[in-house]
């Protein structure tokens, strides 16, 4: 039961079939050049080499640090994307909003990355507990995003809302699945603002 977003905050200009409006492939980033170094260097921050990391509704490219990892999963809805993602160990396609279950077992991953993409999410609290199921204990939660989108595909609480005001709606998606927000990221490093929520999984869910 979705806990955050009402109907309305929910509905989309294009309520069409996602899988659809990926179908082909786009190379290209969604963020200028100094958001995807700072969104680098927050990772730097965040993980340890070893790590095993989940970058959920990923693309061609993860962002990460050149650490070695042991393992790195990505997920998106473009096949030929994600096969081009030289950072993933493996990969899947799922739409979220149709079914919001992860294919990885309990406490699989030590942190679950998610850039310029939360925007989208139908169910975010579905997904965010799925975040929280398959995050290890002490696990981090990296959530960023700008102010660019395909707006006919964002939600109306996130179109709606101010920059300040959607940190609030990915603190709020934590909370629900029991996550504790350690860290709002609130920076402009070049045109594009850049903002993160850093949550983390206590000892317990």
């Amino acid at each position: 039961m979705e806990s955050v977003l009402s109907g309305r905050d929910r509905a989309r200009l294009d309520d069409g079939d996602d899988a659809a409006f990926y179908d082909s492939p786009r190379l290209v980033t969604h963020a200028d050049e100094p958001f995807l170094a700072r969104l680098t260097d927050l990772y730097a921050s965040v993980l340890d080499p070893g790590d095993r990391v989940f970058d959920a509704m990923g693309s061609w490219v993860s962002h990460l640090p050149d650490d070695d990892y042991d393992r790195v999963v990505v997920h998106g809805l473009n096949a030929a994307e994600l096969e081009r993602n030289a950072r993933a160990d493996e990969w899947f396609v799922r739409d979220f909003n149709r079914d919001p279950s992860l294919p990885l077992a309990d406490d699989a991953v030590d942190a679950v990355l998610c850039a310029l993409s939360v925007q989208y999410l139908q169910r975010p609290a579905a997904v965010f507990r799925e975040f929280a199921r398959v995050l290890a204990p002490g696990g981090s939660v990296v959530v960023s995003f700008t102010n660019r989108m395909f707006p006919t595909k964002a939600v109306r609480a996130w179109r709606t809302a101010s920059m300040d005001g959607r940190a609030d709606l990915v603190a709020e998606y934590c909370r629900a699945a029991g996550l504790g927000v350690v860290e709002t990221v609130r920076e402009r490093p070049g045109g594009d603002p850049f903002y993160a929520v850093v949550a983390e999984r206590a000892d317990g869910r």
